[in-house]
């Protein structure tokens, strides 16, 4: 049995999301069963894993309601994953943009998971409403008296993921996203 090029891309996507999936919701529900809210854990004197629950986007900012922002998150998955099929079905995009998209379409639904499900798992908001657990502390330079002065965000593999990707394609992957928005347009 052959495997076609677009059955193939396909499986590298859905591998790559849900590996991210499962690594991210783990390191979360560890993290949020595992330490108190705030509590910190210096790894090295540059990184340490510190629980916080974030109640907006990134880096805290609020600017719509929770069940606003969470349905966004929604719709705004469920328009990547129609870009990504449009890239690999119509497109022939090259299979290390569809590796980009997949993580920023693996980050949005990490963080979807925390803010539909979390409230209610862990007793504290209703559907739509949870907080998204955030851990990764890289305090990089730090005063004389050990305050962190550079890097004070906390964040969370799904935030990593959604970061990295975007960088790379602006970066590396301008001429994909052009060239992919152009075809959407004139279809």
């Amino acid at each position: 049995m052959t495997i076609s090029r677009e059955g193939k891309e396909s499986i590298v996507v859905a591998a790559i999301i849900v590996v991210m999936l499962v690594l991210d919701q783990w390191l979360k529900l560890f993290v949020a069963t595992h330490f108190a809210l705030g509590e910190s854990l210096p790894i090295t004197s540059w990184f340490e894993v510190c629980y916080v629950e974030n109640d907006g986007m990134a880096f805290g900012i609020e600017w719509f309601s929770k069940f606003v922002l969470t349905s966004f998150r929604i719709i705004a998955v469920g328009v990547l994953c129609w870009y990504i099929w449009r890239l690999i079905h119509v497109n022939k995009a090259r299979v290390s943009y569809l590796i980009m998209v997949s993580l920023v379409t693996a980050g949005a639904l990490g963080n979807i998971i925390d803010c539909v499900f979390y409230g209610k798992l862990f007793g504290y908001a209703d559907w739509f409403y949870g907080k998204v657990v955030d851990m990764l502390y890289f305090p990089l330079i730090r005063n004389a008296a050990g305050e962190c002065i550079f890097f004070r965000p906390v964040f969370n593999l799904a935030d990593s993921c959604i970061t990295v990707a975007v960088i790379a394609i602006l970066l590396f992957f301008r001429k994909d996203l052009d060239d992919s928005l152009k075809k959407v347009e004139s279809n």
